[in-house]
């Protein structure tokens, strides 16, 4: 590579910068001139070292200033924190949005509705959860509980439906609540707060 630059630019000084005391037509040179011409291209062949060199010094600069500015090595930064930043809020929002508590707390029979129950929304719970036994409470459309269920039957029974059948009886309209300590027999909308031996609250709904 380097030899042809060398040809290429023997070529333009023969054609164009021709040395003092040369012909038109290209004379004969004498040693003074071929040493000159030797210099000359000695000369050529460094300066285009030198500016190769150069060049590449000035591209590891720019590279290098690039990386070190301070707005530069800040901006992934602050993108990354934003980030990280929004992220736990978003699901705070999501939880509180989506799980909700009946208020107040309505039990009833087959026919209401079950849902978030408010003053507005008179809906019967059907996320009830006991604080005493820490059961879920069950509730069967259609069923009332038998006058001989005790609480050794629930105790022993619950949440199996094959076994508290038993002491199931149908009845149209009725729906029959338990967890594993208390149990109840439902026709109509009833606010849980009136029943006080009840250890029931809303486990929260799911919108």
């Amino acid at each position: 590579m380097a030899e042809d630059l060398d040809q290429l630019l023997d070529e333009v000084e023969r054609r164009l910068c021709r040395l003092p005391g040369q012909g038109a037509a290209g004379g004969h040179r004498d040693g003074d001139g071929q040493e000159e011409e030797q210099t000359a291209k000695e000369g050529r062949s460094a300066k285009l070292l030198m500016s190769a060199g150069s060049s590449e010094e000035d591209i590891d600069d720019i590279i290098d200033e690039i990386c070190n500015d301070s707005s530069f090595a800040k901006t992934p930064l602050k993108l990354k924190s934003k980030s990280a930043s929004l992220t736990p809020e978003s699901n705070s929002v999501v939880v509180q949005t989506h799980r909700k508590r009946c208020c107040p707390v309505y039990l009833g029979g087959s026919s209401s509705p079950c849902g978030i129950g408010t003053n507005i929304s008179k809906r019967t719970c059907d996320q009830l959860r006991c604080t005493a036994c820490d059961f879920r409470v069950s509730l069967f459309n259609g069923y009332i509980w038998d006058q001989s269920c005790d609480y050794l039957f629930f105790r022993n029974n619950m949440p199996e439906l094959s076994k508290l059948r038993a002491k199931m009886i149908k009845k149209k309209g009725a729906r029959a609540y338990a967890c594993q300590c208390s149990w109840r027999s439902i026709d109509e909308l009833t606010d849980l707060q009136t029943d006080q031996q009840l250890r029931w609250v809303c486990g929260k709904h799911a919108e």
